[in-house]
């Protein structure tokens, strides 16, 4: 199974020398449609670049699609009409109607779509997802300075969108209501979003994401019934504070325990592993037939429709915003 890459951008340059290391001979190269970033990151990188992306595609089996998300659906259209695997990087496409299309035409040609939402792959959420049981409540907080790539969109297609996906995992099922709140800081578009997703089962998420913090955080806090679970997405690490079994809650609240007395502390770790390394092998594992796909195109596209409810609901109250992002009718 030969493999190739699709945009060799910041994101795409990591695609290239994962795959080029995992596979050795069977990575084909890669394709961008600037010529002196190609020159550049053949060299560097000591792989082919192709001249367009039907000649990478006349030989390969499966491609990671990273050009910026409003080329996704003219890029995947092409790649999925041949029946070729593609792994497409979040968010799936800008429309509702392009994901829809390109999620049909992959079924009807028997390709396979994953999509490259990272985080799932995180070492903190690997560990975590053994304890997770009907969360009741999430929080989520993802701030980071600002950079340019990624600043065409609002921040809620560009970062939070990693953490609707990661909420949709942890507690199942499909958001109830959206409300939410942002505002345009250093760009055009929303920097500093806020939403709030209630789920049927009763669960609500809180999920905060900016692009102009002076510094990093990812992080994710999970309250159950069973306990409360602190996740650092940043340094892949995490707690799980479990209430023990044998509590009494009546005598708890009468008077006051120390810590340990009522709730035991378990540190989480996962093995070590890159996590981009991780969602490719992951893909291709699904393409050989041997494991389902990790985060499914309409997985993918379930993130997308969140997303641009709570764009269009942030639009409601800050009506200069309306239309500088797609929101097709019904999103």
């Amino acid at each position: 199974m030969r493999t190739g890459v699709i945009g060799a951008g910041g994101l795409g340059y990591h695609h290239i020398r994962i795959l080029r290391d995992m596979q050795g001979p069977d990575f084909a190269g890669f394709f961008d449609a600037k010529r002196d970033r190609a020159e550049q990151v053949a060299r560097e990188l000591g792989v082919t670049a192709f001249p367009s992306i039907e000649a990478l595609l006349d030989v390969v089996d499966a491609v990671t699609i990273v050009v910026p998300t409003p080329a996704h659906y003219e890029v995947a259209q092409q790649v999925l009409a041949r029946g070729i695997h593609a792994l497409i990087e979040k968010p799936i496409a800008t429309t509702l109607d392009e994901a829809d299309a390109m999620l049909v035409l992959a079924r009807e040609k028997g390709a396979l779509v994953q999509t490259g939402h990272v985080e799932r792959f995180n070492r903190a959420i690997r560990a975590a997802l053994p304890f997770v049981d009907a969360p009741r409540f999430i929080e989520s907080d993802r701030l980071a300075p600002f950079n340019p790539r990624g600043a065409d969109v609002a921040v809620v297609l560009d970062l939070m969108i990693h953490d609707i996906d990661l909420v949709h995992t942890l507690v199942g099922g499909k958001a109830a209501t959206v409300s939410a709140v942002g505002v345009p800081v250093l760009t055009p578009f929303v920097d500093i979003a806020n939403a709030r997703l209630t789920f049927d089962s009763g669960a609500v998420a809180n999920i905060t994401a900016s692009r102009v913090s002076r510094e990093r955080m990812r992080k994710l806090r999970i309250f159950q019934q069973s306990g409360y679970l602190s996740l650092d997405l940043g340094t892949g690490t995490g707690d799980f504070f479990r209430l023990r079994g044998e509590v009494d809650i009546a005598a708890l609240a009468s008077a006051p325990l120390a810590l340990e007395q009522f709730v035991e502390h378990i540190p989480l770790r996962a093995d070590e592993g890159e996590p981009l390394r991780l969602e490719f092998e992951s893909f291709l594992a699904a393409v050989r037939g041997e494991s389902p796909i990790a985060v499914t195109g309409e997985a993918g596209r379930e993130a997308l429709a969140v997303a641009l409810q709570i764009v269009k609901d942030i639009e409601r109250s800050l009506p200069a915003l309306s239309g500088r992002v797609p929101t097709p009718a019904g999103a």
